[in-house]
């Protein structure tokens, strides 16, 4: 049935979820794992742990500030490569074959991307219960690879 599965997670709850139902269609299919990350300057956790610090900083030297910022943007590299080491691990203990890789860009490009580079079978991604307009004035990540993907998508529903 599948060959390969590539699963877009980020390190929180809707995630993880997202990793344990990749996990379970992997195990069924005797398929291979790709664990993707895609991170970019615009993610949640990003914004979040640097605005405080940035407000703080803002009279400092530019330089001062281009530094925080890479030095947060290591940061964030680094925990992605801790996480997806750690799901790899998983699903390495379970006897799927699992590998991992990070990428930097816009998201849904990117799991497109990866997913012909790859030659997946298919995707599993999470979806946010956004309404209609808030959808279609924010767009979302699993619609665009609903749109894009050049294979089957699976997407896990969160309702929170």
């Amino acid at each position: 049935m599948f060959k390969k599965i590539l699963v877009a997670v980020h390190n929180t709850e809707i995630g993880h979820h997202v990793f344990e139902q990749a996990l379970s269609l992997a195990n069924l299919t005797n398929a291979e794992l790709m664990i993707l990350q895609v991170i970019s300057p615009l993610n949640d956790e990003f914004l979040n742990t640097s605005t405080t610090e940035i407000h703080s900083t803002y009279t400092s030297s530019q330089r001062q500030n281009i530094e925080y910022y890479l030095g947060e943007w290591e940061k964030l590299k680094q925990q992605g490569i801790e996480f997806l080491t750690l799901l790899a691990n998983q699903a390495i203990a379970k006897g799927i074959a699992a590998e991992f890789t990070q990428e930097l860009g816009d998201p849904g490009r990117m799991i497109c991307e990866v997913a012909k580079n790859c030659h997946i079978d298919v995707i599993v991604i999470g979806r946010c219960a956004k309404s209609g307009l808030a959808e279609l004035f924010l767009g979302s990540v699993s619609n665009y690879v609903l749109h894009h993907a050049p294979c089957s998508v699976l997407t896990v529903l969160n309702y929170s």
